[in-house]
């Protein structure tokens, strides 16, 4: 895959997404309006019962813990909004440049895209997670004995609900792992069901940056797009399968989507209004029924918890757009 096509796939949370994520609010909720529940309002139930642990990631390769981390490095942003949602933001002691998400995580200059195995160490971490096993982390963190755990990107909502479950086990909050992947599972399930199906098809265009890098359904955030049964207009241009084709600006036109979906609105400063300027985009039907939809760069790129709020916001869009 082409480096920037990586870099925005990260992003979304494949995806860097769901293009974090999906990149990006609060977390799942017991009920569509109520609070967010966050790491501090969550009770530690781990005991030392519950360790030693082992794991198998989704690579296969299997991850034990003798005991119950105390000092947590997260490298990827979906997994440390998972680990704030499930009560274990006291064991984190440093995150990412890029998990900007909750305001009390730990940010550091540290990088999940390229790893500096010194600084990691430096903190003298019992536990790394990263979504990827950039510059042989795995290998390095083995030679130093500190159990690392690689979540990749998601690329479908069991991939989501398998990695909070990991998280869950490997932080010794099993119990409160379960109970947000039921809760998370039953609220989109209610805002698909609540949400009324339109009275005609519709098409949807999700962008990633300005130069029109965009995603298929095929990755996490199509699957998103795809519970409300709305077709995404890039999937014939994915001619190499990645998943995150680049379109022209005459591909799209010519598609007419019925919604446009902007998950460039803080990287890139892209509104209903500066979309509508661009050559010939006035055409657009999303453009002409004002159905082009600003989504929080973040919360499109990323796979953690607060995927219900991005259900969310895809279910107002097909509402408005029906």
């Amino acid at each position: 895959m082409h480096t920037s096509v990586t870099r925005r796939a990260r992003r979304l949370g494949v995806l860097v997404t769901l293009v974090g994520v999906l990149v990006s609010a609060g977390c799942a909720t017991r009920s569509a309006e109520s609070p967010t529940p966050t790491g501090a309002q969550q009770t530690t139930t781990a005991t030392a019962g519950e360790f030693p642990v082992t794991v198998t990631q989704p690579d296969g390769r299997s991850v034990t813990l003798a005991a119950r981390p105390k000092k947590i490095i997260s490298l990827s942003a979906s997994a440390t909004e998972a680990l704030f949602a499930i009560g274990a933001g006291k064991q984190v002691i440093a995150v990412d440049e890029q998990s900007t998400f909750p305001a009390e995580a730990p940010r550091s200059t540290l990088s999940g895209l390229t790893p500096n195995i010194e600084a990691i160490s430096g903190y003298t971490p019992d536990l790394v997670i990263a979504s990827g096993d950039t510059g042989k982390l795995s290998e390095n963190m083995e030679r130093l004995r500190i159990p690392a755990l690689i979540l990749p990107a998601a690329t479908s909502f069991d991939d989501v609900y398998t990695q909070l479950d990991l998280l869950g086990k490997v932080s010794g909050h099993s119990f409160e792992a379960g109970d947000l992947g039921k809760r998370m599972k039953d609220d989109i399930d209610k805002i698909v069901k609540d949400t009324p199906k339109p009275g005609k098809a519709l098409t949807y265009y999700h962008e990633l940056d300005t130069e029109l890098y965009t995603a298929t359904s095929k990755t996490f955030i199509g699957q998103v797009y795809g519970l409300f049964g709305l077709t995404n207009v890039a999937d014939p241009a994915d001619i190499d399968a990645s998943g995150y084709p680049k379109l022209s600006n005459e591909f799209v036109i010519q598609a007419n989507p019925s919604l446009v979906f902007l998950g460039d609105t803080k990287c890139c400063g892209q509104n209903a209004t500066t979309v509508a300027a661009r050559p010939g985009w006035n055409t657009i039907t999303a453009v002409k029924d004002g159905n082009v939809v600003a989504v929080d760069d973040d919360l499109a790129s990323r796979w953690g918890p607060r995927v219900v709020d991005l259900v969310r916001v895809v279910a107002d869009a097909v509402v408005k757009a029906a």
